[in-house]
């Protein structure tokens, strides 16, 4: 054992006067430079199973986003210039379908805010019978096309709808009262009405994860439930309540298939004057250079969707 020992004491003598004779040798540049590392076969399927799908997306959908960001800059006298954005940024449609956009979001995200976390508390914490066929009828209503619902409320509140062919037969009336559906209030009702259950669906995830024995303690404190829900349910719903209200401005700023069903003709949101400028006036320039700007505000607040969903989670 004693010559065992002594025998790698001296093999470890030697390693470290070659390891030594090394760093004298070569400088530390040279020392750290590693040649190439081989990749792994394991690397090299994963990027030839992602280069199709990256390929196939750059065709679909950056190359006609790139080209639409070149026509912006491509004035109809040629050549290429900024005159496209100046032109429309100075034009008094812009600005005002720019304030129309962003109020109608900003307001329809408020009313689901407010009307989701309602709905959200009746189905989680108010026993009726059929509440899990409710909130399974939620999840069913986000795959309904906007377009549907607006026609709904166009059968029931529009001009010749339910609401107003009731009110002719039994006053006699002419006209019915209900003519706000054609109006910046009508779309933003069915905004409201068809965005809702985005906010209602995180709300309900989250109202799942709640310890009722929470609620319960406050209960047996003799906290009204109004204090509950402000103290106890809030708090724990604010991280869902902020991803769904970012998700439904994000959906808000582009909508345009609740505005044209409506046929609210003073309702001119950033989508609706990309058709008008494309498809009525033919100024594909100006067009283009509307599509941008909301390409841009709509990436802007996805991203903010996007972290505030990660600290939802977290």
């Amino acid at each position: 054992m004693t010559e065992r020992s002594a025998g790698s004491a001296a093999i470890g003598r030697r390693v470290s006067a070659g390891r030594s004779w090394l760093v004298a040798q070569f400088p530390a540049p040279l020392r750290g430079a590693a040649g190439p590392q081989p990749t792994s076969p394991r690397s090299s399927r994963a990027l030839l199973w992602a280069a199709p799908p990256v390929a196939l997306l750059a065709l679909v959908f950056l190359y006609p986003l790139a080209l639409v960001v070149q026509q912006s800059l491509q004035p109809d006298t040629g050549g290429t210039s900024l005159e496209p954005y100046a032109d429309v940024f100075a034009s008094d449609a812009f600005r005002e379908a720019l304030w129309t956009t962003v109020w109608l979001a900003v307001g329809s995200t408020v009313g689901c805010l407010v009307l989701g976390f309602v709905i959200a508390l009746v189905i989680a914490f108010v026993p009726f019978p059929g509440a899990r066929a409710v909130a399974r009828f939620i999840d069913v209503f986000l795959s309904f096309p906007s377009f549907l619902i607006t026609l709904a409320l166009l059968f029931i509140y529009g001009t010749v709808g339910m609401a107003n062919g009731l009110w002719t037969d039994v006053t006699g009336a002419q006209d019915g009262p209900f003519q706000f559906l054609a109006t910046p209030w009508g779309v933003l009702l069915a905004e409201i009405t068809y965005f809702t259950p985005f906010v209602v669906r995180p709300l309900l995830a989250a109202f799942s994860q709640l310890d009722t024995a929470q609620l319960e303690a406050a209960g047996s404190l003799g906290a009204r439930p109004l204090r509950i829900i402000r103290r106890v349910i809030l708090p724990e719903a604010l991280p869902a309540l902020a991803a769904g209200g970012s998700l439904v401005l994000v959906l808000c700023l582009n909508e345009f298939g609740i505005v044209l069903f409506t046929g609210a003709k003073g309702v001119t949101t950033l989508p609706m004057l990309v058709y008008s400028k494309a498809i009525l006036e033919s100024d594909y320039p100006g067009a283009c250079v509307v599509a941008v700007v909301n390409a841009l505000i709509s990436v802007g607040l996805y991203g903010l969707y996007r972290v505030v969903s990660r600290r939802a989670r977290a």
